[in-house]
């Protein structure tokens, strides 16, 4: 198959170099030092299930350079996600699938405003992995899988193969049931986690554990379960049971990507997040005290980190 990875990240960088070492034509959109690293060196996978290296990788940040791709993988951060779409419309026949794997509830939204809906697929990851060093990816945990499927939740032939693929690739392919169910069941954790990690500066063990901050974590989570059903997913007290559960079983130590950008000043998804359940919370009528104030006070410092 005939693959085109937008971005050599953490997610991109790794689930790339995974179907390019099962032999697939996988071709990485990078830029500056990435790029340089990726022409010299190879893609450096170094993995708990072991580390790999894909020399030559074929890697460019010319459009024009590229043939048309059956799939591709959007390795962006959500708000990313629609400049990178436009950036490719060119290159996207009828059969191109597109995968965003970023987190978010509305990243298929974003694509459908640029491409047309037949090429979206809709999507998510899951991976402990980060960018190492340019043209180095460090998976440190978990087992990695991808979970996606039609917008429609249809098992089509093209998911289908598309599932046996990665399945042989290194990695888990996993088609849902509801895969809008499962993207905000994901959404729900890391946005709650995120925003309040972000003004707290502690780990997510350290907030579950103070009972003051454990309120804010469940009342956000019942926020955004608000918007889920006010949006027609099935997303139901069980559902934010488990979000409660999987969140008070985190690590002392452990804290969200998106808190981590927030700390260092850099670009995050707050906007993505929080933000955009105040968005919709006010498109469809639905009270959002807790996300607002949360969105609200981190966003002079979101300002700032896009400034810089």
């Amino acid at each position: 198959m005939k693959i085109l990875v937008y971005g050599t990240g953490g997610v991109g960088g790794y689930f790339g170099g995974r179907l390019a070492q099962a032999g697939h034509d996988v071709t990485f959109i990078a830029r500056n030092e990435s790029l340089k690293a990726i022409r010299e060196n190879g893609l450096i996978v170094k993995s708990v299930n072991g580390d790999f290296t894909i020399k030559p990788a074929k890697a460019t940040d010319d459009i024009s350079e590229i043939e048309s791709p059956d799939l591709v993988i959007f390795g962006l951060k959500s708000w990313q996600i629609k400049d990178a779409a436009k950036h490719l419309k060119s290159i996207i026949t009828e059969e191109t699938m597109v995968l965003p794997l970023q987190n978010g509830a509305d990243n298929m939204e974003k694509l459908q405003e640029v491409l047309p809906k037949k090429n979206v697929l809709a999507g998510f990851c899951r991976i402990y992995s980060k960018k190492e060093a340019p043209g180095v990816i460090n998976h440190f945990q978990f087992d990695p899988e991808i979970i996606f499927g039609e917008l429609d939740n249809e098992k089509s032939k093209r998911v289908l193969k598309l599932k046996e693929i990665f399945n042989n690739s290194g990695f888990k392919g996993i088609v849902p049931d509801d895969v809008h169910k499962a993207i905000w069941k994901k959404f729900s954790f890391i946005a709650t986690v995120s925003g309040l990690g972000g003004l707290t500066r502690v780990s997510i063990g350290k907030m579950w554990e103070d009972d003051y901050l454990q309120g804010i974590l469940k009342k956000t989570g019942l926020e955004i379960q608000a918007i889920a059903q006010a949006k027609g997913v099935d997303f139901n007290d069980e559902d934010v049971a488990q979000l409660y559960q999987f969140i008070g079983n985190q690590g002392i130590t452990a804290t969200a990507s998106t808190q981590r950008d927030i700390m260092a000043g850099r670009p995050s998804e707050l906007g993505n997040f929080n933000g955009y359940i105040v968005e919709q919370g006010k498109k469809l009528g639905v009270d959002t005290p807790v996300n607002e104030f949360i969105y609200r006070a981190l966003l002079p410092m979101e300002k700032e980190a896009r400034r810089s």
